[in-house]
C-alpha cells in the first residue's frame, strides 16, 4: 500500500512574485533554508500568472505538478507532462459557494504563503467583501485541499472539475440519473451518461461513497459527513460538481497515481479494507432464495412452502430461503400475521427439512399503527424530530409512516435486540435481512452522535447476525468498509436495461471499497412484469460469474405482480438456470481464494478490466465485461442479441465455450451467444488459473 510522504515539504525560496501579486496586501513567504534531502521534497516555483508545486517521483508516488493559476483561480494537476485533472478555466469557477440562493466563486488570487509544507492561498470572489482561503498540502501520491469562505455565511460549498481533463470518471456507487438510475441505468464510465444526485449523503439508502477516480490515475475523496449534491455531466455540460450542504471547511483529498488501481488502493488505505467476510463459504457457493420478487407482499405460509418445495424438487440448490416483507401483523411488531402464517414454527421446520436455512426480513422502522410504536415512543427508543426534539421523528416509506429505533440510545438498541433474539429463538430463524435505513435527515441524532455515525451503529448491529449472503446496505463510514458485509444492490427492473445496470453498478460499488457484491435479485424486481425467459437466464448466467448469487424469481414458476397470474417457464429455462448455479458452485474454491486475497489487500473481486490491464486503452469504456479475480474474464450476453463482440486484453486466454487458446490484445468482433453459451475466458498463467480451469472446463 502506498502511503503519503511524511516529509515536511521544506522548499527552496520562492521566485519573485508576478506583477499581479506583487501589489497585494500580503507578501508571499517561503522557507529560506532547504531541509536535508530537499530535492526529494515538494517545491514551489512562481512565474507570471501562476504558482507551481512540484512533487518529485519516488517509491511512494509517480510525481506530479500542481499548477495554480492566479489571475482566475484554477488548479491543474499534471503528471509526466500531461494534464491528469483540472478545474474549469472558462470562468465558471473551481471553488464555488452558494449564498442568498445564488452561486458565487473564487476569482483572482490576492495573496499566498508557503510554509511548513502547506501552500495557503487567499482569493477574491464574485461576492463583494467575501474571500476564499485555501490550503494545499502536497504528499507523494496525493494532496490535501481544504478551503473555506470568509466574510459571508454560505449555504453550500462546491468543487468543480473539467471532466475531460482526467479522461473517464468512475466511482460514486449507485448513481441517480435522468434516465432511471440506479434502478434501470448506471452509466459506465460516469461521464458517458449524466449523474444528477442530490441528497448524496451518509443517510442515503443508496450504496454510495464520496470517492471518484479517473482513467488518468487521479481521484477525489470529499471528507464530509454532510449531504452532498453531485452532478457529473449534467445536461452534458462536461463538468463534475461536488457540492456540500455546509459552510464548514471543505476537505478534499486529491490522489495522483499511475493507475486507477493505485488510486483505489490509496483510498482503501484511508477508509479501511474488510477485516473479514460476513458470508460463509457455502453462502458464496450457493444462491440465497428470497421471497420478494416471487410474491412481493402477497405472500403467506402456504405460498412460501410451495416455493421451497418447487425449488427442492427441481434440484435448484440454495443455502437459505428468506421470507421478505410482509410477514408481520403490523410493521415493527415482530409478530407473525396469524391469518397468513397459522404455524410459523412448522413452516420453519419444513424449510429446514428441505435443506434450506430460514431467514426473515426485518427493519428498525416501526409504523405508527404498530402496537409497539407507542411503547417505543414513550420509552424514548425512537429518533427525535430534528425540528422539535420533544417528539419522535416520523418518516414516510413504501409501507406507511414510521418512527426509527435510535441505535445511539443503548437502551433502545438493547430493547430492539432482545426482541430479535426472542423472535429467532421461537421460530428457528437462522439469519436476517436488514432493510431500510438506520437514520433519516429529518431526525436528530442521539446526544453525542452525528448523522454519519448511524452507518457505524447500523454496521455494528448487523454484524451480530448471520446476514445469509445478502448483507446490509451501510456505507460512507469506515466501519461499513471494515465489516466485510456483502452488498446487495438497490431494486432493479426486470428488463435488459436493468440487467446491464446490475453489472455496471457492481463495478461501481466494488471499486469504492465494498468488494463482496451481488446483483439485485436475479431477474430483477421493482414490481415490474415478470422477466422473460431470456432475461432470467442471462441474469443467472451473469450472476454466476460474480462473487455471490442472490435469487428470487423461480425458474420453476413465478407470479407476475402486474397480473397476479402464474408464469411457468419451460424446461430449458430451469435447466439453464440450474447449470448457471452449478457453474458458480464449481467456481467456489476459486472464489473463496479471492475472498482471502481481498481480506489481505482490499482489492475488489469483481473489477473492471483496466484494474488488471491499465495500459489497454480499450478497456476503459467496456461496460459488459469484467475480471473475476486475476484469472477469469466474464463477458456474458446482456442483450437479446445472438452474438456480441468480446475484447481480450494482452496475454493468452483459454476460451471456455470453445475449448481453445486465443492470443489477446484484440477484439473478437462476433462471438456467437446462443442462449446456452456464456463467453468466459481464463488467463493462462494468472494466479488461480488452474483452479478456474478445473471449475469451468
Amino acid at each position: 500500500m502506498r502511503r503519503p510522504s511524511r516529509r515536511s515539504g521544506v522548499l527552496l525560496a520562492a521566485l519573485a512574485l508576478p506583477a499581479a501579486l506583487a501589489a497585494t496586501p500580503k507578501q508571499a513567504q517561503a522557507e529560506a533554508t532547504p531541509a536535508p534531502h530537499a530535492s526529494r521534497a515538494p517545491r514551489l516555483t512562481t512565474s507570471a500568472g501562476e504558482l507551481t508545486l512540484t512533487v518529485p517521483p519516488g517509491s511512494a508516488g509517480p510525481g506530479y505538478r500542481l499548477r495554480v493559476t492566479t489571475g482566475q483561480l484554477a488548479l491543474t494537476t499534471r503528471r509526466s507532462g500531461t494534464t491528469v485533472l483540472g478545474t474549469p478555466t472558462d470562468g465558471t469557477g473551481a471553488l464555488r459557494f452558494r449564498t442568498a440562493g445564488a452561486w458565487q466563486h473564487a476569482t483572482r488570487v490576492t495573496g499566498w504563503t508557503w510554509k511548513n509544507g502547506t501552500l495557503t492561498l487567499t482569493a477574491a470572489t464574485t461576492t463583494p467583501g467575501a474571500t476564499v482561503e485555501a490550503r494545499i498540502t502536497p504528499a507523494a501520491d496525493r494532496y490535501q485541499l481544504d478551503w473555506q469562505v470568509r466574510g459571508t455565511a454560505p449555504e453550500r460549498l462546491g468543487l468543480a472539475y473539467d471532466l475531460e481533463s482526467a479522461g473517464h470518471w468512475y466511482g460514486h456507487g449507485e448513481a441517480q440519473t435522468p434516465d432511471g438510475g440506479p434502478g434501470t441505468a448506471q452509466p459506465w464510465p460516469l461521464d458517458s451518461g449524466q449523474v444528477v444526485h442530490p441528497g448524496f449523503g451518509p443517510a442515503s439508502y443508496y450504496m454510495i461513497d464520496p470517492f471518484w477516480y479517473t482513467s488518468a490515475g487521479t481521484g477525489l475523496r470529499v471528507d464530509t459527513g454532510q449531504v452532498m449534491d453531485v452532478a457529473i455531466n449534467q445536461g452534458k455540460d462536461g463538468l463534475g460538481r461536488f457540492d456540500v450542504a455546509s459552510a464548514d471547511t471543505y476537505r478534499a483529498t486529491v490522489f495522483v497515481e499511475s493507475t486507477p488501481l493505485d488510486v483505489y488502493r490509496d483510498y482503501v488505505g484511508i477508509v479501511g479494507k474488510p477485516a473479514k467476510s460476513d458470508a460463509t463459504y457455502r453462502q458464496y457457493a450457493e444462491p440465497v432464495w428470497n421471497s420478494w420478487a416471487q410474491f412481493y407482499t402477497h405472500v403467506d405460509q402456504a405460498k412460501l412452502l410451495d416455493y421451497a418445495q418447487d425449488l427442492h424438487d427441481a434440484g435448484i440448490t440454495g443455502h437459505a430461503l428468506q421470507l421478505d416483507d410482509k410477514w408481520e401483523s403490523n410493521y415493527g411488531n415482530m409478530t407473525f400475521d396469524a391469518r397468513a402464517y397459522p404455524d410459523p414454527k412448522a413452516m420453519s421446520d419444513r424449510i429446514h427439512g428441505l435443506g434450506f436455512d430460514f431467514g426473515l426480513w426485518v427493519t428498525l422502522w416501526i409504523n405508527l399503527d404498530s402496537d409497539q410504536y407507542r411503547y417505543a415512543a414513550d420509552h424514548g427508543y425512537l429518533l427525535k424530530d430534528a425540528a422539535d426534539t420533544t417528539k419522535p421523528c416520523t418518516v414516510t416509506w413504501w409501507n406507511g409512516t414510521a418512527g426509527i429505533v435510535d441505535l445511539g440510545n443503548p437502551d433502545a438498541k438493547a430493547w430492539y435486540e432482545s426482541r430479535l433474539t426472542s423472535l429467532m429463538s421461537a421460530y428457528g430463524v437462522d439469519g436476517l435481512k436488514f432493510d431500510t435505513r438506520f437514520f433519516d435527515e429529518k431526525c436528530a441524532p442521539h446526544e453525542g452522535y452525528q448523522p454519519s455515525d448511524y452507518q457505524r451503529l447500523g454496521a455494528q448491529l448487523a454484524d451480530e447476525y448471520d446476514l445469509q449472503g445478502v448483507g446490509v446496505r451501510v456505507h460512507w463510514d469506515a466501519a461499513a468498509h471494515r465489516a466485510g458485509f456483502v452488498t446487495r444492490q438497490v431494486d432493479k427492473g426486470t428488463g435488459w436495461n436493468s440487467l446491464r445496470a446490475s453489472v455496471t453498478q457492481n463495478l461501481a460499488i466494488s471499486t469504492i471499497g465494498y468488494p463482496f457484491v451481488a446483483t439485485d435479485m436475479i431477474g430483477g424486481s421493482s414490481g415490474r412484469p415478470a422477466p422473460t425467459k431470456e432475461v432470467l437466464v442471462r441474469w443467472a448466467q451473469s450472476a454466476a460469474l460474480m462473487p455471490l448469487m442472490y435469487a428470487s424469481t423461480s425458474p420453476v414458476d413465478t407470479i407476475d405482480p402486474t397480473t397476479g397470474k402464474k408464469v411457468v417457464y419451460d424446461a430449458e429455462t430451469t435447466a439453464l438456470y440450474r447449470e448457471a448455479i452449478a457453474r458458480h458452485t464449481r467456481l467456489a474454491p476459486y472464489l473463496w481464494d479471492q475472498v482471502q486475497h481481498t481480506l489481505k489487500t482490499g482489492d475488489p473481486i469483481m473489477r473492471p478490466l483496466f484494474f488488471d490491464f491499465p495500459h489497454d486503452e480499450a478497456t476503459y469504456t467496456i461496460e459488459d465485461e469484467w475480471m473475476l479475480g486475476p484469472a477469469v474474464l466474464a463477458a456474458p450476453q446482456l442483450t437479446d442479441a445472438t452474438s456480441r463482440p468480446v475484447h481480450l486484453p494482452p496475454g493468452k486466454w483459454y476460451d471456455v465455450a470453445h475449448g481453445k487458446t486465443l492470443q489477446g490484445d484484440r477484439t473478437l468482433p462476433i462471438y456467437a451467444t446462443p442462449l446456452g453459451t456464456t463467453p468466459i475466458f481464463v488467463k493462462l498463467g494468472a494466479e488461480g488459473a488452474d483452479k478456474a480451469l478445473r471449475a469451468l472446463r
